[in-house]
């Protein structure tokens, strides 16, 4: 009987199969007609899960071009600020260097939860800047920044706001328009349920305008030929047609279960997790709190490698876990719980953890972490 496989990773995640059998359709040809109907839909569904009136770009590509795309049309001779508390945050450094912004990063530990005090700060030190990058889901750490506050302190500021919802578009609250965010980037691979390779960009009529003032770094990725190219029903270039229509199955998946009963499902889900790791006696790497409902990362017992953690999941049980990343490689695992998950694919995964610990000569109860993770799914009180 061919091996059963688990997927828990912050990206991919699993696929529904609705999802998965969209794309055994046949391919629709992307000038023709019948695709032209799916593209507006899955476009328009993709506003109601940014909660946006401003237009989402869509390009053939891995979130990280949805965020590069950002760069490439404002980066250029722009003062920009990043918050950086991660592998992520780390990433935007990257990527506006390579497109000549002058950049300032607040940076913390990983690990850390940014706050807005310290970025007021350090904007009213600068005397402001053009751009602010922020992370809302930093899957390095399972860290959720408090966006809304951060973006409020950057808007006063005058500052535009870009930020990576890669992982946490549909998976926790985000208000683009209300929150005042000027460019979201995000991908189909996490929370949105769909196989990998659509970059996905809210962009506001601010970032365009600004956009418009600079000449883009990018052929691909420029803003203006995608927005002008898609309030036609069409694309600049070949789109990934088959995964637009994945996508829009996913997207009609998560609206009918309500974006609102989509985040309360996580929140459970990340308490659910917590509970069944503490239960086992290890420590959480990411904040024991509901807002933690993406990623849960935990440190490995002393004398125990995560690696070996990882592996052992991923051989005896088919199950796949992500290391940690940069300097916690080794130290922490983490569990990934966002898109088409219940509680019982956490259970699962908590009990092949226990196995695999006491494999790897760990003192932990046996049978504890799937009770405790139950219950906690089951509470109405809130974690800090």
């Amino acid at each position: 009987m061919p091996e059963k496989k688990y997927l828990f990773t912050p990206g991919p995640t699993p696929v529904p199969p609705q999802v998965l059998a969209a794309l055994g359709e046949p391919v629709l040809h992307h000038r023709g007609p019948d695709f032209g109907v799916v593209y507006e839909r899955c476009l328009a569904r993709l506003q109601e899960v940014y909660r946006t009136r401003a237009d989402v770009l869509m390009f053939t590509a891995s979130g990280t071009a949805a965020m590069e795309s950002v760069a490439a049309n404002l980066g250029a001779g722009s003062r920009a600020v990043v918050v950086s508390a991660g592998s992520f945050g780390e990433r935007w450094e990257g990527i506006l260097a390579v497109h000549g912004a002058d950049v300032d990063v607040v940076r913390y530990e990983w690990g850390e939860t940014p706050r807005a005090d310290d970025l007021a700060a350090r904007l009213a030190e600068l005397g402001g800047t053009d751009l602010v990058f922020l992370t809302q889901s930093e899957t390095s750490t399972g860290v959720v920044a408090d966006v809304q506050s951060l973006a409020a302190a950057a808007k006063a500021a005058g500052a535009l706001v870009a930020v990576d919802a890669v992982s946490s578009l549909g998976a926790v609250p985000l208000e683009t328009d209300a929150w005042g965010l000027d460019a979201v980037a995000s991908g189909s691979q996490k929370a949105l349920m769909t196989p990998p390779g659509l970059a996905l960009c809210a962009v506001s009529e601010a970032a365009l305008a600004a956009a418009a003032g600079k000449t883009s770094r990018s052929y691909f990725l420029d803003w203006a030929r995608t927005q002008k190219a898609q309030a036609k029903l069409d694309a600049p270039f070949t789109p990934a047609t088959s995964l637009v229509v994945a996508l829009d199955v996913a997207l009609g998946l998560l609206l009918d279960e309500g974006l609102d009963a989509a985040f309360e499902r996580h929140v459970r889900l990340g308490r659910a997790a917590r509970a069944g790791v503490k239960a086992m006696g290890l420590e959480l790497f990411s904040p024991d709190e509901d807002r933690s409902s993406v990623v849960t990362a935990v440190r490995v017992p002393d004398g125990i490698d995560s690696g070996d953690v990882v592996k052992g999941l991923r051989t005896r049980f088919g199950m796949t876990m992500a290391n940690g990343q940069g300097h916690l490689k080794g130290k922490i695992f983490r569990i990934g719980h966002i898109g088409w998950f219940d509680v019982f694919d956490i259970t699962t995964a908590l009990a092949a953890t226990e196995l695999v610990l006491a494999d790897l000569g760990a003192d932990v109860e046996r049978g504890v972490a799937v009770q405790a993770a139950l219950d906690a799914f089951e509470s109405t009180t809130p974690v800090a």
